[in-house]
């Protein structure tokens, strides 16, 4: 490049492009290092091309009005983005700046070339970002929203999705000049649970999840509405946070006809259990008012005829066989009429639980050891249903260790604590694991399970202490009569009322 103008120290240096260009003819004068090595090619051989060589997409007459608008004066610059070509065929987009200047008597363009790869590329996925996030948002069911809260109180939505109509009856722009719009849609009772799950949500920065109830004036109508967000801190002590909020009406009207349905599912059964509770009583009074009082005459009447017979051995074995079996029907039906209704339980829960442990132990041979303080068994009073179904859960509970446990050794304690009773049944045997409770035919665990709510109470498998299983029961004590206000006495000698 001897003879011709070169570039400063500086400019070689630079990291942009820099090539110096003859005002007249637009041929390569000088390039610095950065524009060699980006473009591929050496001086020598830049220095034999013009600028259109290196960027062909430059169109001659478009630069050239460009050029003569730049006018003569020196400092004059026009910009402009174009592509250059390297030596390679590839191309990359610029930014290229010419400007005049005056170099040793002649008159020069310094073009100055920032390449704009990493730019474009960041805009192309900025936009490609967004395009994904604008599609998202369309699709999403629901009002996607950015909220602020600042230290004085105020509130502000800086950007809401176009849902915002449909799910609060509220344009984009009522919220955003007024943010107060939205809380005074919901209802008085779910206002403070929102703003108290806000200030949660603020205080310790983690997500805000709330549900709660919306009125809407245009429509005269409930909506139940969930909004999840999560927050960060921006300048001036203020959070901001970036969520969504969803209709669940639909989803809250399923769970309250799920829980209706429920309750009146609770109902029936313990209507049911009920009704099989007195259909048993029934039946074990008949089997032994009935059968028992015939089964007692009919071995009087043997006893009478067996007394006349004569001195036969024949007859006297037959006659005792027929007794036997008499006996041992009667005991058949002893057997049938406590397994139907014990008659215990006509003498109390205690009774009858004490009772139900001896039977136990006497028939599985297993160790039963029934427990109840004094003070307590005076005090535990309930009626009828009550005791029987707290009675079956007992049943259940030995039945299942019986079947099930392996066990030695059973432990029962029942107390009463204020308002409540409990009933705990502990057990030596293998315990329980959790999937047992979730077989199909788990129907036992169930039905205690039923039983305790029906009650008003609840039931609660755990791991008893050194092994085995813990089944506890609590229910609460049926509320103690109201004591009945004497009647005034009349007095018979003045007529007045005491």
């Amino acid at each position: 490049m001897s003879p011709n103008p070169i570039l400063a120290a500086e400019m070689q240096a630079a990291a942009s492009e820099i090539l110096l260009l003859d005002a007249a003819t637009l041929a390569i004068v000088d390039a610095n290092q950065a524009a060699r090595l980006n473009l591929g090619f050496d001086a020598a051989t830049l220095e034999s091309m013009d600028v259109y060589a290196i960027a062909p997409a430059l169109e001659r007459t478009v630069l050239a009005t460009l050029l003569a608008g730049l006018g003569e004066e020196i400092g004059a610059q026009i910009g402009m983005r174009t592509h250059l070509r390297r030596r390679d065929r590839s191309s990359y987009p610029v930014k290229l700046c010419f400007l005049r200047i005056v170099r040793d008597g002649r008159r020069l363009l310094l073009a100055i070339a920032d390449d704009l790869t990493l730019e474009q590329g960041a805009a192309q996925a900025l936009a490609q970002s967004q395009a994904r996030f604008d599609a998202i948002v369309r699709n999403t069911p629901g009002l996607v929203f950015q909220f602020v809260h600042y230290p004085d109180g105020r509130t502000e939505f800086p950007w809401l999705s176009d849902g915002c109509p449909a799910l609060l009856g509220l344009t984009v722009l009522d919220l955003q000049r007024d943010a107060s719009l939205f809380e005074g849609l919901i209802l008085p009772d779910d206002r403070k649970g929102y703003l108290d799950c806000m200030q949660a949500s603020r205080k310790t920065l983690g997500a805000w999840n709330w549900e709660g109830r919306i009125w809407i004036d245009a429509w005269n109508d409930v909506k139940w509405i969930n909004l999840r967000a999560t927050p960060h801190p921006i300048e001036g002590g203020a959070v901001q946070w970036d969520g969504i909020m969803t209709n669940i009406s639909a989803s809250k009207q399923e769970q309250h006809e799920v829980v209706r349905s429920r309750s009146r599912l609770a109902e029936l059964t313990d209507h049911i259990e009920q009704v099989k509770e007195q259909e048993r009583a029934r039946i074990a009074r008949e089997i032994h008012d009935d059968l028992g009082g015939n089964l007692s005459a009919i071995k009087m009447a043997l006893a009478m005829l067996a007394a006349r017979l004569p001195e036969q051995p024949a007859l006297l074995e037959k006659a005792n066989y027929l007794d036997d079996l008499v006996d041992r029907t009667i005991e058949a039906v002893h057997r049938i009429s406590l397994d139907l209704r014990p008659t215990m339980l006509d003498l109390g829960l205690v009774a009858a639980l004490e009772w139900q442990a001896r039977e136990f132990e006497k028939q599985m041979g297993i160790a039963c050891l029934f427990r109840c303080a004094k003070e307590d068994k005076d005090a535990i009073a309930l009626d009828d249903d009550h005791a029987t179904a707290l009675f079956r859960v007992f049943q259940e509970a030995l039945t299942n260790i019986a079947k099930h446990a392996g066990a030695t050794r059973v432990t029962v304690l029942l107390r009463r604590q204020r308002a409540h009773l409990t009933l705990v049944i502990c057990d030596n045997g293998r315990g329980i694991e959790p999937g047992d409770r979730l077989k199909p035919q788990s129907f036992g665990l169930r039905g205690m399970s039923e039983r305790a709510k029906a009650l008003g109470g609840t039931l609660v498998l755990s791991s008893a202490p050194g092994g085995g299983t813990m089944v506890t029961i609590k229910t609460r004590l049926a509320a103690p009569p109201t004591p009945r206000a004497a009647a005034p006495v009349q007095n018979q000698q003045t007529g007045q009322h005491e």
